[in-house]
């Protein structure tokens, strides 16, 4: 069961980091690159939401999942926005690229975290 959420979360992913990304780069013509990473950030969430409650972990959004859902972005969006600001300032690398190296890092973190918030508690074996 987890390792078919596992592979659905993932196709999510790759289809919320296309929202991110390419609103990323849309807000990026008329806004500094860390302010366009928030603002894409908030788009990717909600989209993020809705396609992990119909297809990762197949349960119905309310009110409830979707106000706790931050919660398990947060630690995501701390690792993707910190590592966005180290890999451009201290490694070198271009916003655009290092935007998605620091997507690619979090992705562990908040695949649990939002099993945890969508599932409930995580039970394993």
């Amino acid at each position: 069961m987890i390792s078919g959420q596992l592979t659905r979360f993932v196709g999510v992913g790759v289809l919320n980091t296309a929202v991110y990304y390419s609103t990323y780069l849309l807000l990026g013509l008329i806004a500094p690159y860390l302010l366009a990473h928030v603002m894409a950030f908030a788009v990717a969430m909600v989209v993020s939401f809705f396609a992990n409650c119909r297809f990762t972990f197949r349960v119905p959004p309310t009110w409830r999942r979707f106000l706790a859902y931050p919660a398990t972005v947060s630690v995501n969006f701390v690792l993707s926005t910190t590592g966005l600001y180290c890999l451009v300032t201290f490694v070198g690398l271009g916003p655009r690229i290092a935007a998605i190296v620091a997507a690619a890092i979090a992705v562990p973190f908040t695949f649990v975290l939002t099993r945890r918030v969508l599932r409930g508690r995580v039970v394993t074996g």
